[in-house]
């Protein structure tokens, strides 16, 4: 009886050889061999090629790269694996070595989740500060923290207090920790802190001014998360409005005549500014476009402004263009609408402008070349509405703030349209411009998905459906037909 294999057939004896991955059979004398045996070999033959048709692959898995070999009897090497190419290679390791200190930082906040206390209140401390100009990056807010010490060093002091303060209420009124981790807490307070010390007519290294700058400060997660329980309504954020209200409330409590707390005095303009075209520096108009950056933190020194645009180039260069747009555009506004030189030149018309366009250019929207001209819309906008509130608080003796970049991006983001290229992301999935896009290509596509597997379904209920109403015209022929005969046989 001839030996049987694992898979039930004969193994290979005098008149079988094996090749390659299959077994080939040669024919041999059989001598004495009945006709029965030989039709039998055959059948065995017939089931086994039949076996291999329908497992080839099988059969090669089932060997070694190393036992693999031709039909000369030599040995073959497994083909490598495909591997990208150098350039994507370089691209993909570059691309990491990126996102190691631009964007959000995102793994060098999961790090900092495991180290000390005081460790993670540093980096939200440097988050908060970078979170004014809407950049979640710790580097981005030790630049600008840099750039404060060049402009004066009492200013950067009560910002950095006014950020701690902040940050050190929200985590004791037990506030989202992500939230306070992403600095979104502490943006407020570092304004807060920097605007009283400018405002106040007692000059630098006035200690008493520390204590209404923490007490103010601390407020400011009281009003962010009450301001916050209405906006989240409309899907909508809450922008310095905390600020706003904090600065002023303090301003109007104390006023210019005051022992303790002095402001600067604010008067609304009484006579026709002096403007002689021929008189316009040119060199300063262009310094007005990093000064304007530089006013939202306060500073009129251009180098600071310029410290602080590179700060957001870091983090983003879509924010850091929009900054740039956003100041040009008051430039050019306060030019247009006759303001007198200096407030040009000292950046006045630039700091809300540059807010509005970062938040509407590729924030809160996902940037397409629509919304790229629907930001420089409300920088426009928010130039005009920042003179006309200027005017009218200046009457009370305040400063404008950035009230005008928060009524002005707060009306733009309750805009309604029909078109899908003005995309306004949900306030949850908003991080940073570049990570927003892609966010927005993924949806698109997901869409675009299943709009083709909709399409595909309804071709193929549309064909059922005319299938089925072929199927019942050709019942109803038939029915027809039958009655038809009956009534002929009748």
């Amino acid at each position: 009886m001839p030996a049987v294999s694992v898979w039930g057939l004969p193994t290979p004896s005098a008149g079988v050889r094996t090749q390659g991955a299959g077994i080939l059979f040669v024919s041999a004398p059989m001598g004495d061999e009945d006709k029965t045996k030989r039709e039998k070999m055959r059948g065995v033959k017939k089931k086994l090629q039949e076996l291999q048709s329908l497992m080839p692959n099988l059969v090669q898995e089932s060997r070694r790269p190393s036992d693999q070999k031709t039909h000369d009897g030599e040995k073959t090497e497994a083909l490598p694996p495909t591997s990208p190419t150098a350039g994507k290679r370089a691209w993909a390791h570059l691309r990491k070595g990126i996102s190691y200190f631009s964007g959000d930082m995102e793994l060098f906040g999961e790090w900092m989740k495991k180290q000390f206390l005081l460790l993670q209140i540093l980096d939200w401390v440097l988050r908060g500060a970078a979170q004014v100009m809407f950049v979640n990056n710790p580097l981005s807010g030790l630049i600008i923290f840099a750039g404060l010490i060049l402009q004066n060093y009492w200013w950067a002091l009560n910002g950095f207090v006014g950020t701690l303060a902040a940050t050190v209420s929200a985590l004791i009124l037990q506030q989202n920790r992500g939230a306070i981790a992403a600095g979104l807490y502490g943006y407020n307070g570092i304004l807060v802190g920097l605007l009283m010390a400018v405002f106040s007519n007692k000059g630098d290294w006035y200690w008493w001014l520390l204590l209404p700058n923490i007490f103010m400060s601390m407020t400011c997660p009281i009003l962010s998360s009450a301001l916050a329980s209405i906006n989240s309504r409309w899907d909508l954020p809450v922008f310095t409005l905390p600020f706003n209200i904090l600065v002023c409330l303090h301003m109007v409590a104390t006023g210019h005549y005051n022992h303790y707390f002095p402001q600067v005095l604010f008067k609304p303009r009484t006579e026709l500014p002096n403007i002689t075209w021929a008189e316009v520096n040119v060199g300063k108009l262009f310094q007005a476009v990093p000064v304007g950056v530089g006013q939202v933190y306060g500073c009129d020194n251009p180098v600071t402004g310029g410290i602080f645009i590179i700060s957001l180039f870091i983090s983003s260069p879509i924010t850091c263009a929009h900054a740039t747009l956003g100041s040009a555009v008051g430039m050019v506004s306060g030019l247009a609408l006759a303001a007198p030189f200096e407030q040009i030149y000292f950046g006045l018309w630039g700091y809300n402008c540059v807010l509005a366009c970062i938040a509407i250019g590729g924030m809160f929207y996902a940037l397409t070349w629509q919304v790229h001209l629907l930001a420089i819309a409300c920088a426009f906008f928010c130039a005009y509405l920042g003179s006309a509130i200027a005017n009218v608080m200046s009457t009370f003796g305040l400063p404008s703030c950035t009230w005008p970049f928060c009524l002005s991006a707060l009306t733009f983001l309750l805009l309604t349209t029909e078109t899908n290229t003005i995309f306004k992301l949900p306030l949850a999935k908003v991080t940073y411009p570049e990570k927003n896009l892609r966010f927005f290509w993924k949806l698109r596509k997901q869409e675009l998905k299943e709009k083709e597997m909709k399409e595909k379904q309804k071709a193929t209920q549309d064909e059922e459906d005319a299938l089925q109403t072929e199927k019942e015209e050709l019942r109803i022929k038939i029915e027809k037909m039958e009655n038809q005969k009956l009534e002929h046989s009748c």
